[in-house]
């Protein structure tokens, strides 16, 4: 099995303006570059309407979306979890405390025992 060729944009460019200048027909360019005469036609249809351009193509602008997408998420769940370890050990450090004897909250202040007493 033989592998596909693929064609820079730019000699895509430079055949179908060499066609279209009138220099050279699509017979002449097909059989001078080995390729045939309806693909010449297909860069031609592109090339009209606007589609033959640098740059990256449809599929690599929605695979760069979709990187994009994922790294926001990424970032999102990352302050996410930090923000879990944070409560997390918040949440273990205050039953730590409640736990305590001199800091429980089951025990009653000191000064409970004073209200009516001497102040």
């Amino acid at each position: 099995m033989t592998s596909r060729r693929t064609f820079s944009v730019a000699f895509k460019r430079q055949v179908v303006e060499e066609l279209l200048s009138g220099s050279a027909t699509a017979a002449q360019l097909s059989k001078r570059h080995n390729i045939s005469s309806g693909l010449i036609g297909y860069w031609r249809g592109r090339y009209s309407e606007g589609k033959l351009v640098d740059g990256p193509s449809r599929n690599e602008r929605v695979l760069a979306e979709r990187c994009a997408e994922l790294e926001r998420l990424v970032g999102r769940l990352t302050l996410e979890n930090e923000l879990l370890k944070k409560a997390v050990a918040h949440t273990a450090r205050r039953r730590r405390e409640a736990s305590l004897p001199i800091t429980g909250r089951t025990l009653t202040p000191l000064t409970a025992g004073l209200k009516g007493g001497a102040r």
